[in-house]
């Protein structure tokens, strides 16, 4: 990575006028990406919108459930931002830009880690938070069936502490085995003023590429179809804002342990989040995948019907999987109520596929010890996701 005094940020690619949507997610923040085939000179992945703001609102009545809102992220903000962009630049929305090259596609994503930085700062933990970082783009662009290619990072700080920033790019390393990809370069910024003593923000871009003839688009989904769900390793890097407000509420600490476990709340919030990379191309190359989500900001709510066409709607089976401890803590210490947490968290399902019935018993059926796939749901006719 280059060392910069500056705050500038190298731009992954240029977007387009010309606009075609892939699957699309909506988080606290807020995803753009599109399918280019002329430059306007902006960048056509991710718009973070991601930043916590200050509320007045310090302390919650105990009687009362908080929600994301409250911890100070508007995930219907975000998605009004989305709106006003895709006047712009149409096609926006995907959870990655796709880019034509030749008979295949370009895919690229970028994106952070949000406020499960300021627990890395508490907890001294950096050694992780690059595969999050890794993560979060990886897992977005595979969602069309592309094999991530390259990855770039960015790392802004107000003094440059090598060792620090040495653990972090350890993790990006460590990220980028795990998705089969390069780590080409970089970004590093120093600006005095800018952050507090011993903070850091980070943001990178994954580049990856698929056959035009093999995307993923759910352009096939159909009522029938079965949803599998891939488990999480806890809350992954989204909710970061709301996490950080149930714990300062519960009177526990990061040292304390989490209750409903045998490890500390640190350890399960600081968590890497999977990298489902290799895992969902392998089942890709199987057959009868037809979409994909990345359960991230919006949860399950706001997710999940990106994926198919319009007119379908997904119902998903309570108690189909294990909800992990984190969560269950996370909703019991803040009094959140069960429409707040899906559309907030993972629950426990990082990745969801939309395959067929016969793929679906066939994934079941062939998966081995260490394969822990559920079927978690069905696409039915209507609208948006239901729970039963």
């Amino acid at each position: 990575m280059s060392l910069s005094a500056c705050a500038e940020l190298s731009r992954c690619f240029a977007a387009a006028a010309s606009a075609k949507p892939n699957s699309g997610k909506s988080n606290s923040t807020a995803a753009t990406s599109l399918v280019v085939s002329s430059p306007i000179g902006r960048d056509g992945a991710v718009l973070s919108v991601s930043r916590s703001r200050k509320t007045s609102r310090i302390v919650m009545e105990a009687s009362q459930g908080l929600t994301y809102r409250d911890a100070g992220v508007d995930i219907d903000a975000g998605a009004e931002l989305v709106r006003r962009i895709a006047k712009m630049a149409p096609g926006i929305g995907g959870f990655g830009g796709l880019y034509p090259l030749g008979d295949s596609y370009l895919v690229a994503g970028t994106d952070g880690v949000g406020t499960k930085l300021m627990l890395a700062f508490e907890t001294g933990i950096h050694d992780t938070i690059g595969i999050d970082l890794v993560a979060m783009s990886v897992n977005d662009i595979v969602t069309s069936g592309a094999k991530p290619l390259f990855f770039l990072d960015y790392f802004a700080t107000g003094r440059l502490d090598v060792d620090v920033a040495e653990k972090v790019v350890k993790g990006i390393v460590d990220g980028c085995k795990q998705s089969d990809c390069v780590l080409l370069g970089g970004e590093t910024a120093e600006m005095p003023g800018l952050y507090k003593e011993g903070e850091y923000d980070l943001s990178g871009c994954a580049v990856g590429i698929v056959k035009k003839d093999s995307v993923i688009n759910g352009k096939d989904i159909v009522a029938g179809d079965v949803i599998i769900g891939l488990p999480s390793s806890g809350v992954h890097s989204n909710g970061f804002s709301l996490v950080r407000r149930v714990l300062a509420q519960s009177g526990l600490s990061l040292k304390d342990q989490l209750p409903g476990s045998n490890i500390t709340i640190a350890e399960a919030l600081m968590a890497p989040t999977v990298i489902y990379v290799k895992q969902v191309l392998d089942l890709i190359s199987k057959g009868g995948v037809k979409g994909i989500a990345h359960i991230t900001g919006g949860g399950f709510t706001d997710n999940i019907p990106r994926v198919f066409p319009e007119g379908l709607g997904a119902l998903i089976y309570d108690g189909s999987w294990e909800v992990p401890a984190v969560f269950k803590w996370l909703q019991e210490a803040g009094k959140i109520e069960d429409s707040e947490m899906r559309r907030t968290f993972n629950m426990g399902i990082g990745m969801i596929l939309v395959v067929s019935p016969e793929a679906a018993n066939r994934i079941l059926e062939n998966r081995d010890q260490t394969d822990k796939f559920y079927r978690i749901g069905e696409i039915i006719s209507g609208k948006g996701v239901t729970f039963s």
